[in-house]
């Protein structure tokens, strides 16, 4: 464990713990955990993790202006729910990603088991970007991933990161409870 890994788990508990809170400042602490996860990933040779953290990067900039300004009238956005095309368009691209990432990935030298890294990979990517949208089911997504990262990354000897990411899950499960009560807030003020 170095010192980077502790500084990345502290951001990143913190950008995640904000983000239940629905705070907006959950996306400049995001920007700073990104940046010293990419290198983190990069030393234990997650290549797709390490992508997946600049990916981050761009969606972490991206949500921070979305969540201010991506409402109605270019207001705050509020909170929703996943429509079935919107399911039918992430499962359809999140496969052909995970396919062409796993492949590409596997051909690297040092790649760490790259089909199981391009999915979760893949799947993060989904759940971020519906983050950004603010739809109430990318914690199902965050779920399901922590429920598996936190296994890989003690087989990959990351077991500060293994930590996070099971934090990661009691967050995400405080997310959904807690977006989903916004989410119910804002159905009754509107009817």
């Amino acid at each position: 464990m170095s010192v980077l890994e502790w500084i990345a788990f502290i951001t990143g508990v913190a950008s995640v713990w904000l983000s239940v809170r629905l705070n907006i400042w959950n996306w400049p602490v995001a920007i700073v955990n990104v940046t010293l996860y990419a290198i983190v990933f990069q030393r234990a040779g997650l290549y797709s993790d390490m992508g997946l953290q600049v990916v981050y990067l761009v969606l972490s900039i991206y949500g921070w202006y979305a969540w201010l300004h991506g409402g109605k009238g270019r207001s705050e956005l509020q909170v929703s729910r996943a429509t079935p095309k919107m399911w039918l368009a992430c499962g359809a691209l999140g496969v052909l990603f995970w396919y062409v990432l796993a492949t590409l990935t596997a051909r690297l030298p040092g790649a760490a088991i790259p089909r199981l890294d391009a999915a979760l990979t893949t799947v993060s990517l989904v759940a971020q970007w519906m983050m950004t949208k603010k739809v109430l089911e990318n914690w199902l997504l965050w779920i399901a991933a922590d429920l598996v990262y936190v296994p890989m990354f003690l087989v990959r000897k990351l077991p500060l990161t293994s930590v996070l990411y099971a934090v990661f899950l009691v967050l995400a499960v405080m997310g959904w409870r807690e977006w989903r009560r916004s989410l119910e807030g804002q159905e009754v003020a509107v009817a």
